[in-house]
């Protein structure tokens, strides 16, 4: 194989490897997050409202209302969480997660609540809140559901919505006071950028191979 063909499956190769992998899911799991803290850019390159820098920029960040929770020596908040270190969870209506890239598809998440609560969680194509309402989801008093006594919040709950358009935001201010939460899951939109990337690492492989058989 000549330099030049070789340069070319090599540049392909990096670029289809530097790409972020859109197509997974990603979990928030509040894992490390500040207990009893805003957890705000914690997931978006930066730290939570404590100053703890988070594991990785997903591009997603959290409003000051969405707090983190942690089991401490005054007693055990919550057990049986899908992640068991961290939860999150409202403490007033304006409690919202932004993916400013945007999301589509469907919602995942865990709960564990101790009052029936109606539209607890919406989707929004605009961040903050904001643009249309996309989907919406009432809660159920499941706390302790089967009997469970260890903690106020023994019980969880996975629920998944499936919606039309694109996401950029999900609040869960209507679980405020009432619901703690666990691995949240989207799956993001890729930035323009991303494309051009793929599009540039297929077509230096593609041609390399044309060129290669020619040869």
């Amino acid at each position: 194989m000549t330099s030049s063909k070789f340069a070319s499956l090599a540049l392909g190769a990096a670029l289809m490897a530097a790409a972020p992998a859109f197509a997974a899911n990603t979990t928030i799991d509040f894992e490390g997050a500040t207990s009893f803290r805003s957890i705000m850019d914690f997931y978006n390159g930066g730290s939570d409202d404590a100053g703890v820098a988070g594991p990785a920029n997903f591009g997603v960040s959290f409003t000051g209302a969405a707090m983190a929770l942690a089991n401490d020596e005054l007693g055990p908040y919550f057990s049986n969480a899908p992640t068991p270190g961290t939860v999150m969870f409202a403490t007033d209506a304006s409690a919202v997660m932004n993916v400013p890239a945007g999301f589509v598809g469907t919602l995942s998440f865990w709960y564990s609540s101790t009052a029936a609560t109606a539209d607890a969680v919406t989707i929004y194509s605009g961040t903050d809140g904001g643009g249309t309402l996309l989907k919406s989801v009432s809660l159920a008093e499941n706390a302790t559901l089967g009997g469970c006594s260890d903690s106020p919040y023994c019980n969880w709950q996975q629920v998944t919505l499936a919606f039309d358009g694109t996401a950029h935001s999900v609040s869960f201010g209507g679980g405020a006071g009432t619901a703690a939460f666990d691995n949240v899951t989207v799956s993001a939109v890729p930035e323009p950028a991303t494309f051009g990337m793929l599009a540039l690492g297929l077509g230096g492989l593609l041609v390399a191979a044309r060129r290669q058989r020619r040869g």
